[in-house]
């Protein structure tokens, strides 16, 4: 059987030149198979070669963006380490504040306030430690690192509202201690369960004690305190009366003037009357006493020295 042929024509556009071919059926079935196979293999290839291409700069892109979280952890490290000193800085103020404030010390290994346990997340956990383990526990250790940084300047915070608190408690106390000698005068007569009464002339309880000074001469408030009494008193003359809370109260007498009333207020320095001697007394003169829960004490126990007006 003869096999068919095709053949192909090309002509010139100006109708001169004429080319001939004549092909077998299965020669041209050849040639196209070919040329189809060809341009498959060139689709896979592109389709390969763009596949890895998107692999290789997707790879880089990774990378850099793994630079970047380096650098920027390295950075959060050193800050960390910076709050770690500033901490410790507070720490030291903090036990400082408590001695001031009469409280015991924070434990060292309290201070540090550990971090961890059950239920607390590990390494494993974190969500790049399947791709990069080394970043990932970078990021574990910052993030362990600020959670006890957290956790400790609480603690430190608590600490020293703490020692703020009994330091105001404290500070008040200390204010309502009759701590200042109320004239600048001369002792002349001091505290005495069994003292000659220069006028009757028997031993009686002296339960205060004498300051000489000038007539006219201020009388300070020894403390913080409010007015209880000012007025006259049998044997004392002008009194004036002071409570100063915390179970303190104070007595100045033979006053020549009361400068203060019932009620008000006064802080320690205050001028509240003038020296006299009104009363049961030979010359001008301050009587001063001190009660601590209505008992007389020696007022000289509680005068901080140099804090005579």
């Amino acid at each position: 059987m003869r096999r068919k042929k095709w053949t192909l024509l090309l002509v010139s556009e100006d109708g001169h030149d004429l080319l001939q071919r004549t092909f077998q059926i299965r020669t041209l079935r050849y040639a196209i198979g070919a040329g189809g196979l060809v341009c498959l293999g060139l689709l896979v290839a592109t389709s390969f070669f763009g596949f890895f291409s998107g692999q290789t700069l997707r790879s880089t892109q990774l990378e850099h963006q793994n630079e970047v979280l380096t650098d920027e952890l390295a950075t959060i490290q050193a800050q960390v380490a910076r709050l770690e000193t500033d901490l410790g800085f507070l720490a030291d103020k903090d036990a400082e504040l408590r001695v001031l404030a009469g409280l015991d010390h924070i434990d060292e290994e309290v201070l540090q306030v550990g971090v961890g346990g059950p239920g607390w997340p590990t390494l494993e956990d974190n969500p790049l430690f399947t791709t990069d383990e080394a970043v990932a526990e970078k990021m574990f250790a910052v993030t362990y690192d600020l959670n006890a940084l957290e956790r400790r300047s609480r603690l430190l915070r608590s600490s020293m509202l703490e020692a703020s608190d009994s330091l105001s408690a404290h500070r008040e106390l200390l204010e309502s201690i009759p701590s200042i000698l109320p004239t600048n005068g001369r002792l002349t007569s001091g505290f005495s369960h069994a003292r000659l009464h220069p006028i009757h002339n028997r031993k009686l309880p002296h339960e205060g004690v004498d300051l000489s000074a000038l007539r006219g001469a201020p009388i300070l408030a020894a403390a913080n305190g409010h007015v209880t009494m000012a007025g006259r008193r049998a044997g004392y003359g002008l009194v004036v009366e002071l409570d100063h809370g915390y179970g303190y109260s104070t007595l100045y007498g033979h006053a020549s003037q009361v400068l203060v009333r019932p009620g008000q207020r006064v802080q320690r320095g205050d001028v509240i009357a003038q020296v006299g001697n009104t009363g049961i007394a030979t010359f001008p003169h301050l009587h001063y006493e001190v009660r601590v829960g209505d008992r007389p004490v020696n007022p000289m126990n509680y005068v901080i020295s140099g804090a005579i007006p």
